[in-house]
């Protein structure tokens, strides 16, 4: 590869709500004239979008192998191909990576400026920083959730937190009025996810100190618009520069395959045909591997709110098309709403005037699509960071979190009485309000984009510093 001025190389995590904001960052950065080379597994990258044209002289995709990890079953290289308890093999066969990473690193000539490393790629970090190259830690996690983790020594000994308990309040070191904190029943979990190490030998907490600790400068998906006090407070607990990054927006010039499939066709003729505001989108993803009784009570959840939907649903591996949904559930919301087996061009499903509201499982991606149209958000949390995401859309009157039961299960009047609180309901007037405000923020491309360039500018002083 021909010397270029700036070189950047990207390490997600194996996770695709991690991977596809790192190929959002990549797209926009080799739109500023940098050079990216995008490096993960070959079936990983295989499930990514193509590469614009437009872009293609400015990016690289650079596969290293997987290597087999007793535990994990084979071919599979993201946490969509296995159920959760699997995900610390993965983490095992992810630090792995770090032997061919060090053969494809030392091939390059020149080395690259910038590695942006991910939360789990400690190993990645040594890598770097044994031949010189700066690594910067980029967080496809909001402000909000890396300022409830804590500082790297709180991530590596949690002395403060060392109960459950302590995860279900905002911790001490927040020192403005919050509501960021984990749900009760998953507190155990986050603990335990945070301070003990699991089969690779670490905990994620302590992967997440040494990545911070080895960086020079932190990246994060936000905007000072939306989250300034959690931003500043990071950048006390890490004593590094912080950076926010921008919401990354989707780029909408990618989307005319959308646009010829038909089954999208279909799907946008439907609704065509609905009033503007009127439609309940439903999606959930394909991280949590949600049980078929609990696909059933989402879809008698729907079924009560008497609302239209689109609902985008991914069949659970060895559930049968035919056990998906509750029996006579088709023919009797035959007139309300469509079901949208496997994938669907969700960005345009969200663009369409006829949606109103979104009904999902809180993940940050979604939250900044669907605010980037200005829908309010009725939030059903699982995993991950997904509780701590919809306690910060709730503090920022966005969206409402549907209540649940003491052990954690939902109930269809529940959450059918959210979606109408949220979509229909006066009480929801000022969360529809707020969220088409926020509109402003999440959907300005020209204010994420000056996010963009403020790094480009960073690192252009960091080069200049380094060759000084």
């Amino acid at each position: 590869m021909e010397a270029k001025t700036h070189h950047i190389m990207m390490f997600p995590w194996l996770a695709f709500g991690h991977m596809i904001p790192f190929f959002e960052l990549s797209k926009r950065l080799a739109s500023k004239g940098m050079f990216v080379s995008y490096v993960s597994t070959p079936r990983n990258l295989q499930r990514l979008p193509p590469i614009p044209s437009s872009l293609a002289a400015k990016m690289e995709l650079l596969e290293i192998p997987m290597q087999p990890v007793d535990g994990l079953p084979e071919n599979c290289e993201a946490t969509m191909d296995i159920p959760k308890a699997q995900t610390p093999f993965l983490k095992k066969a992810h630090d792995m990576l770090a032997e061919p990473f060090e053969h494809l690193l030392q091939k390059m000539v020149p080395m690259p400026d910038l590695i942006l490393v991910d939360f789990a790629a400690y190993r990645i970090s040594e890598v770097a920083a044994k031949y010189g190259v700066r690594t910067a830690f980029f967080s496809v996690y909001t402000a909000a959730t890396l300022a409830y983790l804590g500082s790297p020594g709180e991530l590596k000994d949690g002395k403060q937190r060392q109960r459950p308990e302590c995860h279900i309040k905002p911790p001490d070191w927040i020192p403005f009025p919050s509501r960021i904190a984990q749900r009760k029943e998953y507190a155990a979990w986050m603990m335990r996810n945070t301070h003990v190490p699991d089969v690779s030998g670490v905990s994620s907490g302590q992967r997440l100190a040494k990545v911070v600790e080895e960086s020079s400068f932190v990246l994060v998906r936000s905007c000072e618009e939306f989250e300034g006090k959690y931003l500043n407070l990071i950048r006390e607990l890490y004593q590094k520069p912080v950076l926010p990054i921008g919401l990354l927006p989707p780029m909408t010039e990618e989307s005319e395959h959308a646009s010829a499939d038909s089954s999208w066709l279909g799907t946008c003729k439907w609704l065509d045909g609905k009033e503007p505001k009127s439609v309940l989108f439903v999606g959930f993803g394909s991280e949590y591997k949600m049980p078929l009784e609990e696909i059933h009570e989402l879809a008698f959840s729907i079924e009560l709110s008497r609302l239209p939907f689109v609902w985008i649903l991914r069949k659970p591996q060895g559930v049968d098309s035919s056990d998906l949904l509750p029996p006579g559930f088709a023919s009797r919301t035959q007139s309300q709403g469509l079901v949208v087996l496997g994938w669907a061009p969700q960005q345009e499903i969200l663009a369409h005037p006829a949606i109103g509201g979104c009904f999902f499982h809180s993940g940050w991606g979604t939250c900044v699509e669907s605010l980037a149209h200005g829908h309010p958000l009725i939030l059903l949390p699982f995993v991950s960071d997904q509780g701590l995401t919809a306690k910060l859309i709730a503090e920022n009157q966005a969206g409402y979190e549907v209540p649940r039961n003491k052990d954690g299960s939902f109930s269809r009047e529940v959450v059918a009485e959210s979606i109408r609180r949220v979509l229909v309901e006066e009480e929801g007037e000022q969360l529809r309000l707020k969220a088409a405000e926020l509109q402003s923020v999440f959907g300005n491309h020209e204010s994420q984009d000056n996010c963009i360039n403020k790094f480009v500018d960073h690192l252009k002083n960091i080069m200049i510093t380094k060759q000084a």
